[in-house]
């Protein structure tokens, strides 16, 4: 919240008069989060694979009335307006429908995991809606993250088996495929590729001038940073600087060393996620957490990959750290289910624990009971 609000208030004040403009409503968004992530924590997890058909449904009418809603100001169709100005972006709770649902579908076919039916089309079906249905939306980013936090559950879950080694070939090709498209194509998400690819005039409104001042804002923090609240590139240089391009203004305000803790920040959080998925009592907690910790890497390799000019200018938050209540509340619920995913693991292994010990003793008690008989 520090940082959202050091990279925020220039924006915030430019284009709404008002310093708190985006921090006031994440602040009271990080409250409401970490409510609901205690309450989801002391709830059992496997109550969501009887919810998932209910998750799918409300995420396909969420998406189908972002079509319906008013244009962004990219032109895209990704906000659901609600009543007092607020808004919902139905592409983060698609992510979380789908990780429900692939891992209640992967967790019933378990003994059919080798057939490709069972254990890579059926699971895909749900997705393909979704996947639609974000197309037309023009929310390439979200199509894309999807696409990987399916193909990391179905990639640990081996579910494939022989016929794996045909899907990775398959998706190589068809991602190649999609961001020739976009290059060679037209609008929001194909001004962004020709950019990065230097297909594009370089002007000051264009995709590659967010790419160049991002650079420029790592660049400029250097070793240790100029301070928390004294980066330049975000008094209107860097565009979507409380989004997008967070981790450029993290870079420049605490450097290379504030970069670094932050990356190994998010490794500690992602390893630990995976140690719980592994510890989970069964294999539809285990996927469950894994999709989750999915959902995390593949946002903070996307969004750092685009601040430094490694990836094509995609639009994707910084987890935690950039504006944007409804992603925000799902992350923080998303928490609350590894909680109780490790309450599980950690009750299973203190029932073991229990029994081990239970049965040493009577082991003790009748090794006692025969010296006595012998004495």
């Amino acid at each position: 919240l520090v940082m959202l609000f050091s990279a925020s208030y220039s924006s915030g004040y430019a284009n709404y008069g008002d310093v708190y403009h985006f921090i006031r409503p994440q602040g009271v968004i990080a409250v409401l989060g970490l409510v609901a992530m205690l309450i989801i924590s002391n709830i059992n997890y496997r109550a969501l694979r009887y919810m998932n058909e209910s998750f799918y449904i409300i995420t396909v009418v969420l998406l189908i009335a972002a079509l319906l809603s008013p244009e962004d100001t990219n032109g895209t169709y990704r906000w659901v307006y609600l009543p007092g100005g607020a808004s919902f972006q139905p592409s983060e709770l698609a992510k979380f429908s789908l990780m429900i649902w692939t891992a209640d579908m992967l967790d019933r076919d378990y003994d059919k995991k080798n057939r490709l039916w069972y254990g890579a089309i059926k699971p895909a079906l749900p997705l393909l809606l979704i996947l639609y249905l974000l197309h037309k939306e023009s929310h390439n980013s979200g199509m894309i993250l999807l696409c990987l936090i399916f193909a990391t559950m179905l990639v640990c879950t081996l579910s494939p088996g022989r016929w794996l080694l045909l899907l990775i070939p398959a998706g190589a090709v068809a991602g190649s495929y999609f961001l020739k498209g976009l290059a060679g194509g037209e609008g929001y998400a194909a001004g962004r590729m020709d950019a990065t690819w230097g297909l594009a005039p370089l002007d000051t409104a264009g995709m590659l001038w967010q790419t160049r001042q991002s650079i420029y804002a790592i660049s400029t923090g250097g070793l240790f940073g100029v301070g928390i609240g004294n980066s330049v590139q975000k008094h209107q240089w860097l565009p979507y600087a409380e989004n997008d391009f967070i981790f450029a203004v993290v870079c420049e305000e605490l450097g290379f060393i504030g970069a670094i803790a932050l990356i190994v920040l998010f490794g500690a959080l992602i390893v630990q996620g995976i140690a719980i998925a592994l510890n989970a009592p069964d294999f539809f907690g285990s996927l469950l957490g894994i999709g989750i910790m999915a959902q995390v890497a593949w946002q903070v390799f996307c969004h750092i990959g685009v601040a430094t000019a490694l990836l094509p200018n995609t639009g994707i938050s910084l987890p935690f750290f950039s504006y944007g209540g409804t992603s925000l509340l799902i992350l923080l619920g998303e928490m609350g289910i590894m909680l109780s995913i490790s309450r599980a693991g950690n009750g299973r292994r203190e029932a073991r624990r229990q029994r081990e010990q239970e049965e040493m003793e009577n082991r003790l008690r009748q090794k006692s009971t025969y010296r006595r008989r012998r004495v």
